[in-house]
């Protein structure tokens, strides 16, 4: 299994921004990486910035972890390709329809997502994909 460690997921996503720019041959998952970075030009000044990879991004400071956030779309984007839990990509495909576009559609999966691993972790136990789902659900109002 592989588990890069902060500095190489946060250079992952700068790599990958920075091939996208320079017109270079990406991997598919530099290319999904890169489509997910497009959707955030509120990160693309930090994927610029020679200091991204050591800045910290504290809770209490009230803003999310830029590089939390985009990994979190890759691990959807992976769920949604392998329908894992099972049913979440008819749940994607409904809050899409709803939304009327993909990125929202992938914010309430982001946000359930985040609160199933946050309190997994907190109970020291394994993510629970049905409150995943049953979160999911009622975040994009379905």
């Amino acid at each position: 299994m592989f588990n890069p460690t902060r500095d190489q997921t946060r250079l992952f996503f700068i790599d990958a921004w920075g091939k996208l720019g320079r017109r270079e041959l990406l991997t598919p998952l530099e290319a999904m990486a890169a489509d997910i970075i497009a959707h955030h030009p509120e990160y693309h000044a930090l994927l610029e910035a020679k200091d991204s990879v050591e800045r910290e991004f504290p809770p209490e400071d009230g803003q999310i972890n830029p590089f939390l956030h985009l990994s979190l779309h890759l691990a959807i984007e992976e769920q949604l390709s392998i329908d894992q839990p099972p049913g979440i990509r008819a749940l994607f495909d409904a809050a899409c329809v709803r939304y009327g576009e993909r990125h929202a559609a992938q914010h309430d999966l982001l946000e359930a997502l985040a609160e199933t691993v946050w309190t997994a972790q907190r109970e020291r136990r394994a993510p629970d994909g049905a409150i995943y789902l049953a979160r999911a659900r009622q975040l994009a109002g379905l």
